[in-house]
């Protein structure tokens, strides 16, 4: 790179450089080192669930289709047919026993391969090798409980190395009751022009945001929520590769149904996660680089990069297989109103975002970087959680969390 990263960015002092979010060469950059070759989220196995389902989604900004094959395996592949680039497959989801490319017709099955080509015999005079020319397959596809991930490095550690201490707060997603979990309610896709990393390290675990920019969608109970639900009372968890997340001591929010869906199923949570998962539970996380779900409104999260100032925000709403209809469709309404597209509290985040971006573009503000310095050199001082909860235990405000972002950042970036 021409940029030198080490002299505009330091993650271990909480100094983050603007150019960070705003310049097209460090974003391109991105592109090759990170989201080609760290885990990435794809999508939920309940919104691909038989035979012949498949779900098109971003991997960076190379379209993939994952689908399952006609025997049932779950496989990913890079959604551009091998003639002329033309994507395969056009729509968000559905179920295909093949898939043809509009432009010149070539044919793939549901495994990849490619089973048929127009004017084989009389233009090809059958010299093209088939075997040869099937989709280009996303190197390393896995799951961790239903939460499909795929690589496109080939050397990656397993997706469970990757996810590491992180799957003891996944569970209290996607494994809380028997049956685990399920997307309801289809997804969300909205635009916002604001740099991927910035909501990506937020949903890291910045509950110093809460007060201030939520304050006036909490005064009027947005969500089910009161100002006084977000008093101090829990602590971050910073965890290897990047990943964080923010818990709190357990309280009930939303309405009446899942407030008693909530208090009902403590026990079991504390029977199948052990007892700290019922004292205390994860509100907010990110897995490095751009997945991350949020607890508390049952929602999970992609930020699609699109851009150095462009980000596209993709959101589900997931709930346990095993919670009663009612309940379901209330969490979903809860969630639409705090946190959808059009949400009250979503509208909060929708604003600031994109004006850190666009403060940071200015020539004379470029050597100034951001500073994430909150709890630096106290950041692990919560002994008394550490031996119950996984990672590196910080108070519920600081930004350990955020430096422990950017130093796997720059790691992968190989800023050295």
């Amino acid at each position: 790179m021409a940029i030198d990263l080490k002299a505009i960015t330091n993650a271990d002092s909480g100094l983050i450089g603007r150019k960070l979010f705003t310049d097209r060469e460090i974003y391109e950059e991105e592109l090759e080192r990170i989201f080609a070759r760290c885990w990435l989220f794809l999508t939920h196995e309940t919104q691909i669930p038989n035979p012949g389902d498949f779900f098109t989604t971003y991997m960076g900004e190379d379209p993939v289709i994952v689908m399952r094959d006609s025997a049932g395996k779950i496989n990913a592949f890079i959604n551009s047919c091998r003639h002329r680039g033309m994507k395969v497959c056009r729509a968000d989801q559905g179920n295909a026993a093949s898939f043809t490319c509009a432009y010149h017709g070539w044919t793939y099955g549901n495994d990849g391969k490619l089973i048929g080509v127009p004017n084989f015999q009389d233009a090809y005079f059958e010299q093209l090798d088939m075997e040869q020319w099937g989709l280009v397959p996303v190197t390393q596809v896995d799951s961790y409980k239903g939460l499909i991930f795929g690589t496109f490095d080939a050397t990656a550690a397993s997706l469970r190395d990757y996810l590491g201490e992180m799957t003891f707060y996944l569970d209290y997603l996607v494994d809380r009751r028997e049956g685990g979990a399920e997307v309801i309610g289809g997804m969300h896709k909205w635009i916002s022009p604001t740099n991927w990393k910035l909501p990506a390290e937020n949903f890291a675990g910045d509950s110093y945001h809460i007060p201030t920019a939520h304050m006036s969608a909490l005064m009027i109970g947005a969500s089910g929520r009161a100002p006084s639900d977000f008093e101090i009372a829990g602590f971050t968890a910073r965890l290897d590769n990047g990943h964080g997340l923010l818990l709190r001591s357990t309280f009930s929010v939303g309405a009446e149904l899942s407030r008693q869906y909530e208090e009902s199923i403590r026990p079991e949570i504390a029977r199948r996660l052990g007892e700290p998962l019922a004292e205390f539970t994860p509100l907010v996380g990110t897995v490095f680089p751009n997945f991350s779900p949020f607890y508390n409104q049952r929602t999970i999260r992609v930020w699609h990069p699109r851009g150095p100032d462009k980000t596209e925000v993709w959101a589900w709403c997931m709930v346990d297989k095993a919670a009663p209809d009612d309940v379901k469709q209330e969490i979903l309404k809860l969630y639409q109103q705090g946190f959808g597209p059009g949400g009250m509290l979503e509208q909060d985040d929708g604003e600031n975002w994109p004006l850190c971006v666009q403060t940071s573009k200015g020539r004379a503000i470029s050597p100034y970087p951001f500073n994430e310095t909150m709890g630096l050199g106290k950041d692990f001082d919560s002994e008394r959680y550490n031996e119950r909860f996984p990672g590196r235990l910080a108070h519920f405000l600081s930004e350990t969390n955020a430096r422990g972002f950017y130093q796997q950042w720059e790691k992968v970036m190989n800023v050295s």
